[in-house]
């Protein structure tokens, strides 16, 4: 009798309801998982802003953002993958934690972007493969759209050897730190009109 294929790699949910989880993923090109030490960083730091929120990963890729935000209290978490392989195998991934506050969106996130409701995210990954160069369009994007709600704050991971993505007027770098070859930024929109 054949035993099922285990996956080729995984992350490791870090906090809270689905702590110590094992997300899997299949590797592949531009596939980079954020490592646990930069996730439980980040997860710090939106600690008084997490429950609650509505966020989206828009480059999902393993899905570890999303899961991670759901896991520690977010009210949903949208994971915009463009590989439809990739989509696939989140939307299953996604279904084995059980909630209905993760869902999988097999888009261009850009594109998504576009038709998103203004004001509907409070907390936006933005973690593109970093050969792609998106985050600066990215970051055009969440603002020109006003997909952001008042006081959003918008993660970017971006190469430590590169320049730091540039943000729109009246965003506020609330914190940055780097570990290895990677940097990243969280950022907060401003408190009263949509970004």
């Amino acid at each position: 009798m054949s035993q099922p294929r285990a996956p080729a790699s995984s992350v490791r949910i870090v906090g809270g309801r689905f702590r110590s989880r094992r997300v899997p993923f299949e590797p592949g090109p531009g596939l980079r998982p954020t490592p646990d030490r930069v996730r439980e960083t980040l997860f710090n730091w939106l600690v008084p802003v997490v429950t609650g929120a509505r966020c989206v990963d828009l480059y999902a890729g393993t899905g570890a953002l999303g899961i991670e935000a759901v896991s520690r209290g977010a009210s949903s978490s949208l994971l915009i993958e463009s590989d439809r392989r990739r989509a696939g195998a989140l939307t299953a991934t996604c279904a084995q934690f059980d909630v209905d506050r993760l869902r999988v969106v097999h888009a261009d996130a850009l594109a998504w972007l576009d038709a998103a409701a203004p004001g509907s995210i409070d907390i936006a990954f933005v973690d593109p493969p970093f050969a792609d160069r998106l985050h600066a369009r990215t970051v055009e994007r969440l603002a020109s759209t006003c997909v952001l709600a008042p006081g959003a704050h918008v993660y970017i991971e971006y190469p430590l050897t590169g320049p730091a993505p540039d943000c729109p007027a009246g965003w506020r770098r609330h914190r940055s730190q780097h570990a290895g070859d990677v940097a990243y930024d969280l950022w907060i929109t401003p408190p009263g009109d949509p970004a």
